[in-house]
């Protein structure tokens, strides 16, 4: 060993740095990694006491769903319980295969193509498109998996201010070092809990020949006539070049696809990598996401009463004074300041058998820290009224609020 090597630094030397979890912790203000001990649904047993769960993504209630359930046991039944492998050398079943062919019709695309999360997908997607040249032009407010999928590709990335169509013009107006362009937003902003301005977005993209790519995670079986999410929800279906999704969301699983051309699917599944080197999306998991597809195309109900309950949570929260941005979807944030106020704020409505997810930076704007209410379709009234009273409660009792108005 040379006196460089002596001396190099201990690349764990910042593990021990960072102390910000355990203060938290300390102070009895951490929100993470709380242990539940039952099943999604709109009460939940967290370390022995009975909560609301409104931190769920579980927008349709369906990760009980009997349907669901047989569906993922007939198919461990019949094919096991994994498939051992990748999709691209013996993890392909007929069930990926039915399962793609249903997203794409579903999605009005020509194909579809299935990987194991919704994260690997925006990695596999946005890496294998966007090469030397390109540019990827991304709405600041998109999720990290966009972020890190344009991190791993060779293209450029450039931003636009949220939701701003003015700014993504002028960014658009930029040169592309001769490469193509790629626009990348998500449908329904994951914290903010708004809508991508599809239409405007549309248009800027045949004005300047980019390409429209949409991660409708939170989106898809919440939105539209059909339950296909934004595309759907305005009308722009044909106009949306590719359509990325989650089964972690409305589907109450876990994986992720991509709709698009056949010729694009075809490019995808030779160079996505994330989808290559990762095993295949176990049976009983395709299976259960079939159920809920069958569910989300025959029951809109389902729907409708979210967007009833999601309703009368935004309006229970704008009565007492809070915040809610530019919320228009289930997704509802409440918008208390600072980090510690998040924090303070989470626990006391934690303490009060409410279970919320507080969001700081840097996944939102400094103090802009807010607490992140998701609504299910199985939500009840009698939900809705406690989780408001608990709020209006802890509100009061810091300050955040002054009462209703």
């Amino acid at each position: 060993m040379n006196e460089q090597q002596r001396h190099r630094p201990d690349i764990f030397e910042k593990c021990g740095r960072f102390t910000t979890a355990k203060a938290a912790i300390a102070a009895g203000v951490y929100p993470y990694f709380h242990v539940i001990e039952s099943g999604q649904d709109p009460e939940v047993m967290v370390e022995g006491r009975k909560m609301i769960m409104v931190g769920s993504n579980n927008y349709l209630g369906l990760t009980s769903h009997p349907k669901l359930k047989e569906a993922a046991i007939k198919a461990t039944q019949k094919f096991g319980v994994g498939c051992v492998g990748s999709r691209f050398l013996n993890g392909t079943l007929t069930l990926h295969i039915e399962l793609e062919e249903r997203l794409a019709k579903f999605c009005r695309k020509e194909a579809a193509l299935v990987f194991s999360t919704g994260m690997q997908t925006n990695l596999g997607v946005i890496s294998a498109l966007a090469g030397k040249g390109d540019v990827i032009v991304t709405d600041k407010y998109d999720h990290g998996s966009i972020i890190d999928g344009c991190r791993l590709s060779y293209g450029h990335m450039k931003r636009f201010r949220h939701n701003d169509m003015r700014h993504l013009e002028r960014v658009l107006q930029s040169p592309a070092d001769g490469g193509g362009v790629l626009i990348a937003v998500d449908g329904v902003f994951s914290m903010e809990g708004d809508v991508c301005d599809l239409p405007a977005i549309v248009e800027l993209a045949k004005k300047y020949g980019a390409r429209v790519l949409v991660d409708d995670a939170h989106g898809i079986g919440v939105l539209g006539s059909r339950g296909a999410g934004v595309a759907d929800h305005f009308g722009l279906d044909e106009e949306v070049d590719m359509i990325i999704g989650t089964f972690s969301k409305s589907f109450a699983c876990v994986g992720g696809f991509v709709a698009a051309t056949e010729t694009v699917v075809h490019y995808l599944k030779h160079f996505a990598r994330s989808m290559i080197f990762s095993a295949s999306l176990p049976p009983a998991n395709v299976a259960s996401v079939i159920a809920a597809l069958d569910i989300i195309e025959n029951e809109p109900e389902r729907r409708e009463r979210l967007m009833e309950v999601a309703e009368k949570m935004r309006a229970g929260f704008r009565n007492l004074g809070y915040d809610t941005g530019e919320s228009t979807t289930p997704i509802i944030p409440v918008i208390v300041g600072d980090d510690l106020t998040a924090r303070t704020m989470w626990r006391k409505l934690f303490d009060r058998g409410i279970f919320t997810t507080p969001v700081m930076t840097p996944a939102v704007p400094e103090n802009r820290a807010l607490i992140r209410v998701s609504c299910m379709a199985t939500h009840t009234g009698d939900h809705v009224d406690r989780v408001v009273e608990a709020f209006d409660e802890a509100g009061r009792e810091m300050g955040v609020i002054g009462g209703r108005v």
